[in-house]
C-alpha cells in the first residue's frame, strides 16, 4: 500500500488532502509512524523524531494513529488477496506476498492480475497500492518499490541480471545502513559490482550471509511464500512523555510492559525462554540485556521478575526516553516450507 496510514487519514479526513501529513510522533517528542507523499518531499520519513520532522517542514500536521480503522482496511484488502490464492503471507498490516503460480481464477499474466488486484483494492477501499512481479520474493519486493506510487513493475527471468546489475545496492532487499556501508567501503555500488566478486571474498567479509549475497546478485532467493508464519518473537515497549534518570519510575513502566507482552502471549497460547530487554537513552542509543532460562514461560510474574532482574543489572547511563520486553525462543516447532521456483507468464 502506498503511505498505508497517512492515506487512510487523508481518505478519512478530505481537509487533510494535499497536506503534508505525519502520523505518530509529536513536535515535542515520539517518532514518525509514516508520512504522507507530500511530506516526503521535505524529506521526511518514518523512524524520524517528531522534533527534528518539525524542523524540516513547519506546516507538518501530526495526527495520532488509529490502529483499530488501519487494521480494518488492512482485512478489507487481505480479503481480496484471498480471492485470488490461499498463499498470501502478511509482513505487515500494508504489505504482503502473493504466490499466484497456481491461482483460483485460473489466470496466466500474473501482471495483468497485479493490475487487477489493484484497482479491485482501489474500488474496496479508496487507497492505491503498488505490487512487483518476478519470480521470487526478493525480486518481487525490490519491483514494488520502483514504481511507486500507485504502478508496478514486472521483472522478467531474461531481464533479471540487467536489472539488478543496474541497481545501486543500497535498493537491494536486505541491506540496511551499516551493511550498505560496509559495501561502500569495499567498492560495491550495484548489482553489477556484487555479481563481480567471488563467494570466498563475500565469505571473508560478511561471513555467514556471504552466500546470501552471492546469491541475491544472481536472483537467486529460495524463501517461499508461506500463509501464517509464526511469530518468532513477542514483545511490547513505550515511549515516555519525558525522560527517566531514576530507575523507580522504569519499574513501574515495566510493569506495564510485562503484563501486555504476557497477555499477548498468553492469547496466542505461546510462553517463551529467552527475556530480552531493551533500553532507548535519550540521544537514541540502545541498550539490550538478555537471559534465558531453563524452562518456558508466560505468566505475568514470573516474566516481571525476570525483567525486572536485567533492568537492575543495566548500570544505566543517562535519561532514558523508552523501554521494551521481547520475548523469544518460543514454544513454537517451525517447518521450513519447500521451495517452489515460481512458474507463469510475464
Amino acid at each position: 500500500m502506498d503511505a498505508f496510514y497517512a492515506s487512510v487519514e487523508q481518505l478519512d479526513f478530505p481537509e487533510l488532502r494535499g497536506k503534508p501529513l505525519a502520523v505518530g510522533g509529536s513536535e515535542e517528542r515520539g517518532v514518525i509512524s509514516a508520512a504522507s507523499y507530500e511530506a516526503r518531499k521535505f524529506g521526511i520519513r518514518s523512524a524520524m523524531s517528531g522534533k527534528l520532522a518539525i524542523k524540516k517542514c513547519p506546516e507538518l500536521i501530526f495526527v495520532k494513529p488509529r490502529f483499530s480503522r488501519y487494521k480494518e482496511v488492512s482485512n478489507q484488502i487481505r480479503q481480496i488477496f484471498l480471492e485470488y490464492t490461499d498463499l498470501v503471507e502478511p509482513l505487515s498490516l500494508d504489505e504482503a506476498f502473493l504466490d499466484v503460480t497456481v491461482n483460483k481464477k485460473g489466470l496466466k499474466s500474473a501482471t495483468l492480475m497485479a493490475e487487477e488486484i489493484r484497482l479491485k483494492i482501489f474500488q474496496t477501499t479508496g487507497l492505491t497500492a503498488s505490487a512487483g512481479i518476478s519470480i521470487n520474493k526478493f525480486l518481487a519486493k525490490i519491483a514494488s518499490d520502483y514504481n511507486k506510487p500507485n504502478g508496478q513493475k514486472t521483472i522478467k527471468p531474461d531481464e533479471i541480471i540487467p536489472f539488478l546489475d543496474s541497481l545501486e545496492i543500497k535498493r537491494f532487499f536486505g541491506v540496511g545502513k551499516k551493511t550498505c556501508e560496509k559495501m561502500y567501503h569495499l567498492g560495491i555500488f550495484t548489482g553489477a559490482d556484487l555479481r563481480q566478486k567471488s563467494l570466498d571474498f563475500l565469505e571473508n567479509h560478511f561471513g555467514n550471509s556471504g552466500i546470501h549475497f552471492y546469491q541475491l546478485a544472481r536472483g537467486i532467493s529460495n524463501s517461499a511464500v508461506v500463509p501464517n508464519r509464526l511469530p518468532k518473537s513477542i514483545g511490547a515497549e513505550r515511549t515516555f512523555r519525558e525522560n527517566f534518570t531514576s530507575i523507580i519510575p522504569l519499574k513501574e513502566k515495566l510493569t506495564d510492559v510485562c503484563e501486555e507482552v504476557s497477555t499477548r502471549l498468553q492469547k496466542r497460547n505461546l510462553s517463551g525462554k529467552t527475556i530480552t530487554l531493551k533500553i532507548k537513552y535519550s540521544d537514541f542509543t540502545l541498550q539490550t540485556r538478555s537471559f534465558t532460562l531453563t524452562y518456558y514461560i508466560s505468566s505475568f510474574d514470573l516474566l516481571l521478575d525476570t525483567s525486572l532482574e536485567l533492568l537492575q543489572q543495566s548500570n544505566l547511563r543517562t535519561s532514558v526516553r523508552l523501554i521494551g520486553i521481547q520475548v523469544s525462543n518460543l514454544n513454537i516447532n517451525q517447518k521450513k516450507a519447500e521451495y517452489v521456483q515460481l512458474k507463469f507468464r510475464f
